[in-house]
């Protein structure tokens, strides 16, 4: 059906694989056009940001990694990360009719819970843009399970994946070529308005020792984040994740 669909677009659908970004990567080596696709019903060792593992139970999420080839700088990889959390958001949304909040960076959420990641690689010319989906999982591992969720456990039913794989690759699609043609702005508004966490909410912002605790204060051109601390300062998080402050 997703080939059927884009029938010029290249798509791997694999049953195991340790992970679609590497996948993806070597893809792009061997000059894969913008859009190639991998899709893998399982990964053994599926990747997160700043190194961490994704959960990737069988047959049951979305792990899929794409070759984009947008002519943008590699600095802009912090925009096309935003430009993919609002493209899974509206998949999702579309597929499934549960509305999603952004978490910036790269957290898509439902009910407050993760439903979905971004990890968005530059590799040379090209960007390798993977995206993890929580489709069908009926439970999760004990130390998941306050944080995660998925489509099935949010809706009450399955959902079909390749409904949602043709959905994501549109959006993902449309995105790209907003940030490509219109610049960030269009981009930035429009992840401003699908997320709670870009303006206004009190959180911690950062890993380990170097936290930034204050209200998220709107977003920079290049896709960063400011925190407006309690002594009215502003400050730039450019990486690590956000958490709502206790």
């Amino acid at each position: 059906m997703v080939r059927a669909a884009f029938p010029g677009r290249r798509i791997v659908w694999l049953d195991v694989c340790a992970s679609t970004m590497r996948e993806a990567s070597r893809l792009a080596s061997e000059g894969a056009p913008s859009g190639a696709t991998v899709v893998c019903e399982e990964q053994t060792a599926g990747q997160g940001r700043h190194g961490r593992a994704w959960h990737s139970e069988r047959a049951s999420g979305l792990y899929v990694s794409m070759v984009l080839r947008p002519g943008l700088p590699e600095a802009s990889a912090p925009l096309l990360t935003l430009a993919l959390g609002l493209a899974a958001g509206e998949a999702i949304a579309r597929v499934s009719g549960i509305g999603c909040d952004l978490r910036w960076p790269n957290d898509v959420l439902i009910g407050g819970k993760k439903c979905a990641g971004i990890l968005v690689q530059a590799q040379g010319p090209a960007f390798i843009a993977g995206i993890g989906i929580n489709v069908n999982h009926a439970a999760f591992p004990p130390e998941l399970a306050p944080l995660a969720t998925s489509l099935r456990l949010a809706s009450g039913r399955p959902h079909s994946r390749e409904l949602l794989l043709a959905g994501l690759l549109r959006a993902v699609d449309s995105f790209t070529k907003m940030l490509a043609e219109g610049g960030p702005q269009p981009l930035l508004r429009a992840f401003a308005q699908a997320s709670s966490y870009a303006r206004g909410k009190r959180v911690v912002a950062g890993d380990g020792e170097a936290l930034v605790e204050g209200v998220t204060d709107g977003l920079d051109p290049s896709g960063f984040l400011y925190i407006r601390k309690d002594d009215g300062t502003r400050s730039l998080v450019l990486s690590g994740g956000l958490r709502p402050a206790e």
